[in-house]
């Protein structure tokens, strides 16, 4: 849909790599401005945007390009539904030159009679005051209300230079949170990197250049030094070092070759590669992380919801304070003193500053995290679900063991079941396949495949029935006895490995053993979550009692462990944990872990995860590497501290103005001055601390109840 139909966009002024544009829309309050510019921003070629809601215009800066300029347009006109889900926030540009006319005026006052400095603060201040009667009769008592009382107050008094004073320390201060806002919204932004208008592809022996968005999946793509891969895929020709920090925060190139899988964003340094494109268009990796950090800008966490309502509810407190000041001591100085000082602006903008910091610092560090939200739910879990193959262990089997019996050997054994698992996606299958292949054995032809999704195969070798699978399949399915490989089936089990059973004409004939390896950084990144204030660690498969029992006994952090699960199951115990009181993490990658991932409090997902996994998780690590879920917890639970301490910082240090401004020890310029540089203050405060890595937390902050 268009909606510039009922608000139609014009060229306001255009020259060479710089557009202005006009619409109502630009000025409305349904529109969120972050979302906006975040949007236009992700453009190729576009440099920088500025948007001016009262003015109803942005200003675009860009390459000078044709193709750019038409991407703009192309984009206006088809602009997304969630760019009009704004919460009435307006975006006006400020200037530091006005701010010095301003404050010149301000000055003048000192020495104008009070003939000439009447009118001209009148004029000054009227903006001030209008907002503030027009905010009273839309939206109630709010901030506004509270500075414009304050500059009439000043005024009725006739301190011109006072009010004007205030006029000017209310611009200051605007204009210094805008550019703190600014700044924290250009983190995400600066994650938003462009694609490539042009990609090189090999078709027919030749090398063609077409434009990206005519790229389809299986195009042979080309990258040399120094270009930007443009999708995802495989790569099938050349070797290359290629930089991923835009993607996974991983600062160390990686050595690419064919085989090894490539994503959008990723630069490559040296050397050159074909790949197979297997993504393209709006889902490719780099995409889908752009929409997310475009929906971050404008999602809200319930902490900054609860911040601005509380915010709102102490704009009527500080007023009735003044007003009731006024009533009892008739003193307007001290009235106007006590209603510069404001709660409200440093506990909203406080939130959202310390947010999307942390959400930037996580980022780069290679945790993606879907809004506020996300962040918000990650610091407050208490219980963290694992499912285990993929996520705890590396989800790639490897063949350990072969016992055959009935007279078949342990490669006789092998190639019987590689044979009838060669056309079967599934880890298990593409790891006995393997395990034949590097034996070098033969795979013997097979017929009438017929696959038991979550038991088996069963397949035709030679004219004999071959059946391999759980022994629930091979055993009360089949009804083949497997009695004959207990003890040998329970001391790998022990091992923690895996059981594949084989049959072969209604008669078992072996019994494979297969072992996922951990993660190396497993156990320790489970000791660091319990120190972060994870108090349960849950483990589920779909194994057997004894593997799973045996994994778990490798991690002394774990407190649990289930065997045997179905997806249903999973979902079922995060439902359980959560009646019984825990917020729950639920850290999954497959298909099967969805209803999972999307019951929890927060559904973790990693890099290599299904797409549906990706769907359902609120985050997502871009590295396969558990440290990254470790470092999102620190950093979510720290903006949860700087948060906190921000909001005491603006209580204490208001109230104590306040207290001042109530006694008349301050005066109304000097009790504004003191609110504004607070405000400033504990904004850069939140920005910087947000910035830095933690590697841990004081050991106070780590098990507090509802982090």
């Amino acid at each position: 849909m268009n909606l510039f139909q009922s608000k139609p966009i014009t060229i306001a002024h255009e020259i060479k790599g710089r557009v202005r544009l006009r619409s109502p829309l630009i000025g409305s309050p349904e529109l969120d401005p972050d979302f906006f510019e975040a949007g236009l921003e992700s453009i190729a070629g576009v440099r920088h945007v500025r948007l001016n809601s009262r003015a109803v215009s942005v200003v675009i800066e860009h390459d000078g390009q044709e193709a750019t300029r038409a991407s703009i347009l192309a984009y206006l006109a088809n602009l997304p539904q969630q760019s009009l889900q704004g919460r009435g926030q307006l975006r006006t540009l400020h200037s530091p030159l006005s701010l010095i006319t301003r404050g010149g005026l301000t000055l003048s006052l000192l020495v104008l009679p009070k003939l000439f400095a009447a009118p001209v603060a009148v004029i000054f201040a009227l903006p001030t005051l209008i907002e503030g009667v027009v905010t009273l009769w839309k939206r109630g008592v709010k901030v506004e209300v509270l500075d414009g009382s304050a500059v009439l107050f000043c005024l009725i008094r006739q301190d011109y230079f006072t009010a004007a004073s205030i006029v000017f320390l209310l611009s200051t201060g605007e204009y210094l949170e805008a550019m703190s806002e600014s700044k924290t919204n250009g983190l995400l932004k600066s994650l938003l990197k462009p694609q490539v208008e042009k990609i090189w592809i090999e078709l027919d022996g030749r090398e063609l250049e077409i434009p990206l968005e005519e790229a389809r999946i299986g195009d042979r793509v080309i990258c040399g030094a120094g270009e930007l891969i443009p999708l995802d895929g495989e790569v099938v020709e050349g070797e290359a070092s290629v930089n991923t920090s835009s993607i996974t925060g991983e600062s160390v190139p990686v050595h690419v070759h064919p085989g090894v899988q490539v994503l959008s964003g990723s630069v490559v340094e040296n050397g050159r590669i074909v790949f197979v494109a297997s993504h393209v268009g709006g889902e490719t990796s780099m995409a889908r992380i752009a929409t997310f950090l475009e929906q971050s800008l404008s999602s809200q966490s319930e902490s900054q919801r609860e911040s601005d309502r509380l915010a709102d509810r102490l704009v009527p407190v500080t007023f009735g304070l003044g007003l009731g000041l006024l009533a009892i001591t008739r003193d307007l100085s001290k009235a106007a003193a006590v209603l510069t000082v404001d709660y409200s602006c440093v506990i909203s903008l406080a939130n959202p500053v310390t947010v999307r910091v942390a959400m930037f610092t996580a980022a780069k560090e290679g945790v993606l995290l879907k809004g506020a939200q996300a962040m918000d739910a990650l610091s407050k879990i208490d219980t963290l679900i694992f499912d285990k193959t993929g996520t705890l262990t590396r989800g790639e089997l490897v063949v350990t063991d072969l016992h055959g019996i009935n007279g078949y050997d342990g490669e006789t054994l092998l190639q019987l079941a590689a044979g009838a698992e060669e056309h079967y996606s599934h880890p298990v299958a593409t790891s006995v396949v393997n395990a034949a292949q590097d034996r070098g054995l033969e795979l013997p032809p097979t017929s009438q495949v017929d696959f038991i999704v979550a038991h088996g195969v069963s397949a035709y070798i030679h004219g004999k029935n071959v059946l391999v699978g759980s022994r629930h399949f091979i055993e009360e399915d089949e009804c083949i006895p497997c009695g004959a490989v207990d003890e040998v089936a329970e001391q790998l089990q022990r091992e923690g490995k895996s059981l594949l059973y084989v049959a072969c004409e209604e008669h078992l004939v072996g019994v494979i053993g297969l072992r996922d390896e951990l993660r190396t950084e497993a156990e320790t990144v489970l000791g660091g979550l319990k120190s972060a204030g994870i108090k349960k660690i849950v483990i589920l498969t779909g194994d057997a009692e004894l593997t799973a029992k045996a994994i778990a006994a490798q991690l002394p952090a774990v407190d649990a462990v289930h065997w045997e699960l179905k997806p249903e199951g999973k979902a079922a115990i995060v439902g359980q944990l959560q009646e019984d009181g825990h917020r729950v993490g639920f850290i999954g990658d497959g298909v099967n872990d969805a209803p999972a991932l999307v019951s929890a409090d927060v559904g973790i997902c990693l890099p290599q995860g299904a797409d549906l996994a990706k769907e359902s998780a609120q985050v997502i690590l871009l590295r396969e590497d558990l440290e990254c879920l470790l470092t999102a917890r620190l950093v979510a639970m720290r903006s949860q501290q700087t948060m906190h301490q921000a909001f005491a910082a603006a209580i204490g240090l208001n109230s104590s103005f306040l207290f001042l401004a109530t006694l008349g020890l301050v005066q109304p310029v000097a009790a504004a001055l003191l609110h504004n540089l607070s405000t400033v203050g504990i904004l850069s405060y939140a920005g910087i601390r947000g910035r830095a890595v933690p590697s841990q937390l004081p050991p106070a902050t780590t098990n507090q109840e509802g982090q």
